[in-house]
Order: C-alpha cells, then structure tokens, then sequence
C-alpha cells in the first residue's frame, strides 16, 4: 500500500514519463493486477480527491473534515 502512490501511478503510465515504457511496467501481470485493484479500492478513490492539484482543471477537495464533505465536492 505505501508503494502504490508512487509505483501504481508508474504502471498507469501517469509518472516519469515514459519510464513504464522503459521498464516494461505493463508486462507485469501480477503487478498491473495489484495497482488496478488498489486504484479501485472506493478510499483510494476518496482519497486522490484530496488536496489534488489543479492540473488539467481538474481541482481538488481542499480540505476533509467530514465523510460528507466527498458528496458535496461530488455533487459540484
């Protein structure tokens, strides 16, 4: 789980470039299995939101406070 941040999103190819190119990251079944399945998880899901930059337009839930505060950021 604490690796997933960093190499999940080098597996996803959304990291370094094109270092999951260079290291062959997708012909790892077993590990491109692992990443999706941790990305699906819903608190992941939850938890990317948060305090996520603003790029491509895409701005992100500020703060968490309450387990609600998702489904308003969700909503607007």
């Amino acid at each position: 789980m604490a690796i997933w941040p960093w190499y999940g999103a080098l597996v996803e190819g959304t990291l370094y470039g094109d270092a999951a190119r260079f290291l062959e990251a997708r012909g790892y079944s077993h590990v491109v299995r692992w990443s999706e399945a941790i990305a699906a998880r819903p608190a992941v899901c939850r938890g990317r939101i948060v305090n996520r930059s603003p790029d491509g337009g895409k701005a992100g839930l500020r703060e968490r406070h309450a387990a609600s505060d998702f489904d308003a950021f969700e909503r607007a």
